[in-house]
């Protein structure tokens, strides 16, 4: 990630880290671990004894995190050939990864469900699991492509300005922030650096610094888009803008079943029905910090333009 204040796209952009960074590292406990859900104790078992039988997913949504992943999410829950995780945001490609594969299994529809869906209903059934931090983390496409390598992958892709700020709130939400916006983005390099260090050279170090603080750099889609692409096929990529999303939901609900290839049920499409989820009100930002993220995001932007040969127009 480059600097905010250094356009350039220096080499040694990973500088020594801040004391913040050695504070919010690790796995520290907050309003995050509170809302985390947990799974009945019974319902753990049942899960563990049918790991054999159940399925593996047949899409991941991996990103952007702020981008509309929890609405998409909650939509699709909705279909009737859809069952989707237990649980949203399993991170098992990330955060858990030191788990097993039977251990991410448990978490989908077994093959009888499948079976009785197809047989007895006539209708094909799908599943996934809505993990936004996916498509940053820099191990997870390697880990991807070797357990799902005919996955079908669903990215929606925000204005990097506003998804910045929007998470910087919810980091404040989960107590992980205490800067203002301001100085937290020109400290963004010096906070992560030591800690994307340490994720790159041990492949099972999970740092809520880098989650939780990287604003900017979240927002760089070209590099976390073309790391993927390295090891999938562009035809198992959905790629969609969140402000459609946002502004028509039934247009791109509609879009994200023909791409699952699931009947498109009716009901849904009705603009009445849909809430969005995680939708939550700031103040308004600076318009010279705004000005300045602009100009920060454009050439990132046209990278991405050009790398997708599609102009979200994000640069006015």
């Amino acid at each position: 990630m480059t600097s905010f204040v250094d356009s350039g796209r220096s080499s040694d952009r990973h500088a020594a880290s801040s004391t913040a960074a050695s504070r919010h590292s690790g796995s520290t406990p907050g309003l995050e671990a509170q809302r985390t859900s947990s799974t009945p104790l019974l319902e753990k078992l049942y899960r563990g004894v049918t790991t054999p039988m159940r399925l593996l997913p047949d899409f991941l949504i991996i990103g952007t995190q702020r981008g509309g992943t929890t609405s998409l999410y909650h939509y699709l829950q909705a279909h009737p050939c859809i069952e989707l995780a237990n649980t949203k945001d399993t991170h098992f490609f990330d955060k858990k990864y030191s788990k097993n594969m039977g251990w991410y299994r448990g978490h989908f529809p077994t093959v009888l469900e499948k079976a009785y869906a197809q047989q007895v209903h006539k209708r094909p059934l799908v599943t996934g699991e809505a993990s936004p931090s996916y498509l940053f983390h820099p191990h997870v496409p390697k880990r991807v492509a070797q357990a799902l390598p005919h996955v079908k992958l669903i990215v929606l892709l925000r204005n990097p300005v506003d998804r910045a700020y929007s998470q910087y709130y919810h980091a404040i939400e989960l107590g992980h922030e205490t800067l203002s916006f301001e100085e937290a983005i020109e400290r963004e390099e010096e906070r992560i650096a030591k800690e994307r260090a340490k994720i790159l050279q041990d492949e099972h170090y999970y740092s809520q610094v880098y989650k939780h603080l990287s604003y900017l750099s979240r927002g760089i889609y070209d590099e976390q888009l073309q790391a993927w692409m390295k090891l999938f096929p562009r035809e198992q990529f959905l790629i969609l803008k969140s402000e459609e999303f946002y502004a028509d939901p039934a247009a791109t609900l509609k879009e994200v079943l023909t791409f699952l290839k699931v009947p498109v049920v009716e009901p849904q499409l009705r603009q009445k029905a849909y809430k969005q989820y995680n939708n939550t009100s700031h103040a308004e930002m600076e318009l010279a910090t705004r000005a300045r993220l602009v100009e920060y995001f454009k050439p990132h932007n046209a990278r991405l333009y050009e790398f997708l040969g599609v102009d979200f127009g994000w640069d006015q």
